[in-house]
């Protein structure tokens, strides 16, 4: 699996954690507590994950699908939607579990990690980030997949 797969795969769990939410009732705070905090965790490492190792390289590679949204300005607009992701978690972790304020502040962070429109991935949006296994710069180099920072060309890469 390369770095793009897991990505849209932890938006999508990310996505089924705050439906899960949704489906809750939502003044059981023995079931609220739980799934609230897993969603805060999967929310806080997967933003450490993107910003150590996806935009890094991103940045590296350079170029985007679209000229009005290069990588630049996606890695400023993903750190942003992060941080406001962090405040809304800081915010419901001051208020009581399943009361208004606490529901105000997880819809934030909801409303910061938006599922794209027409899905709008990073596949989509940088299609050049995966290169041909030939040019990738981690098999040219001999990196394998420990390496920090390492990504597969192959978008069904397991090995």
């Amino acid at each position: 699996m390369d770095i793009t797969e897991l990505i849209l795969v932890q938006h999508h769990q990310q996505r089924r954690m705050f439906a899960l939410l949704d489906d809750l009732d939502p003044t059981d705070v023995d079931t609220l507590t739980p799934v609230w905090a897993r969603l805060t965790t999967l929310l806080e490492v997967h933003a450490q994950a993107e910003e150590k190792f996806f935009y890094p390289r991103l940045l590296d590679v350079g170029q985007g699908g679209r000229a009005d949204d290069g990588p630049v300005d996606e890695t400023k607009d993903a750190i942003k939607d992060h941080n406001q992701i962090r405040d809304a978690i800081a915010r419901a972790a001051d208020e009581v579990v399943g009361t208004e304020q606490w529901w105000r502040a997880v819809r934030s962070a909801r409303v910061a990690n938006p599922a794209p429109p027409g899905h709008r991935g990073v596949s989509c949006v940088y299609p050049d980030f995966l290169t041909p296994r030939g040019r990738c710069p981690a098999h040219q180099t001999g990196a394998t997949r420990t390496d920090p920072g390492f990504y597969s060309c192959s978008p069904m890469s397991i090995t």
